[in-house]
């Protein structure tokens, strides 16, 4: 029987989400303690492969099992796991839903804060300089043009092709000028969305003009990007699959961040 899982996390401690030979992932403490309540091993496959220092206020991963249940799992879990992992619900999928290539989009966010905030520590990137975000919107859009990014993404990485799907990207800003780039898409590149961000930042500073930034996309060429933005701003908010993946899903939580994928948008 497979299951899906629905977390988050606060990324900060780990080494992203995919186990690592030299570093603890969320991977590896959620199948350490599957593995220690179902009493036998469980391989977890997750939605998205986090990097290092990411977070997820929304996640969803797969396991299989034929053994029943306990009507305790999920207290058992969270007693297991860190404070900074939850995992929210666990529900029955058809054998052939996959976390990961049954997904039809994920939504990512980057927070940057204009000043210090000791309760934004460790989830927000602080940048002081001016920016001009029309100037910054007016680059995003240009992303929706273009399906190759190869130059947004980690050199080293295997994959069959660059090509993604980007359903909106843009930068909203908060009244105390606070800002967050949203960004949706069928697919992301190792580094992608961190790169975009770096690179973007670059454009609000003047440094870089919105069609030199479609150039670096043509280019297809990492090294014409500019430097990622930290980790820590960036977050996994919400994955959509088609609605029959949650057939069976109980009790769906109420947060908004959780949409199936009959949407327009």
């Amino acid at each position: 029987m497979r299951y899906f899982l629905h977390l988050a996390y606060r990324g900060t401690n780990y080494h992203g989400w995919q186990r690592q030979p030299n570093g603890l992932s969320v991977q590896e403490v959620l199948e350490t303690a599957l593995t220690t309540v179902l009493r036998q091993p469980i391989a977890i496959v997750g939605s998205g492969r986090t990097d290092t220092g990411v977070h997820a206020g929304q996640q969803f991963a797969h396991f299989e099992t034929d053994s029943p249940l306990p009507a305790s799992l999920l207290r058992s879990l969270n007693s297991l796991i860190p404070g900074d992992i939850a995992v929210y619900d666990c529900f029955p999928v058809r054998n052939d839903d996959h976390a990961r290539y049954t997904a039809t989009f994920r939504y990512y966010q980057y927070q940057i804060i204009r000043r210090k905030d000791p309760f934004q520590d460790g989830l927000a990137y602080i940048f002081t300089l001016p920016l001009n975000v029309e100037q910054m919107n007016g680059a995003a859009q240009r992303l929706r043009q273009h399906t190759d990014f190869e130059s947004f993404s980690k050199v080293k990485t295997d994959v069959r092709t660059f090509n993604c799907r980007i359903d909106f990207a843009y930068w909203e800003q908060q009244p105390n000028g606070d800002l967050r780039f949203h960004i949706r898409a069928d697919r992301f590149l190792r580094g992608m969305v961190r790169a975009i961000v770096g690179t973007l930042l670059d454009v609000g500073q003047g440094r870089l003009h919105p069609d030199a930034f479609e150039r670096i996309i043509e280019a297809r060429d990492r090294k014409q990007a500019r430097r990622a933005a930290p980790a820590e701003g960036l977050s996994l908010v919400e994955v959509g699959y088609p609605a029959e993946v949650f057939a069976h899903w109980q009790n769906p939580p109420a947060f908004p961040n959780v949409l199936l994928e009959n949407t327009n948008t």
